[in-house]
């Protein structure tokens, strides 16, 4: 899939995710993380076995939170809504319909089984 080598990956899921993406790095590659989804539920979380690629292939890591960046949120909503609008942004949301629907779908988020922004519509507008 990758046969030069992944220069930047951004990582929310760690676990055997993040094994593969290490093997696959390209030298002097970066990763930026911001959660390890893959991760919070577990009893015992899953170990890196790869993590000998980041000395081999001289890999930067660096972790941040949102909360780092709350300052430029009001930018970011400006341009965002303005680059969907033009058509430069598009997404994807995966919906389920009515209440009795969200518990499925909150663990499917948690399964990987939706694609794109789960939302659950309690009611539609008439």
């Amino acid at each position: 899939y990758f046969p030069e080598g992944i220069d930047i990956y951004f990582e929310n899921v760690g676990g055997p995710m993040l094994d593969a993406v290490l093997l696959n790095m390209k030298l002097h590659g970066r990763i930026s993380v911001c959660g390890m989804i893959s991760q919070y539920n577990l009893e015992k979380p899953q170990g890196i076995h790869n993590l000998r690629q980041v000395v081999a292939k001289r890999i930067n890591i660096q972790g941040f939170l949102q909360s780092d960046h709350f300052h430029l949120y009001p930018q970011f909503r400006h341009l965002t809504l303005r680059y969907i609008k033009e058509g430069k942004i598009t997404y994807v949301e995966d919906i389920a319909e009515g209440l009795e629907a969200a518990p499925a779908a909150l663990v499917g988020i948690f399964k990987g089984r939706n694609i794109g922004k789960q939302s659950v519509f309690i009611a539609r507008d008439q």
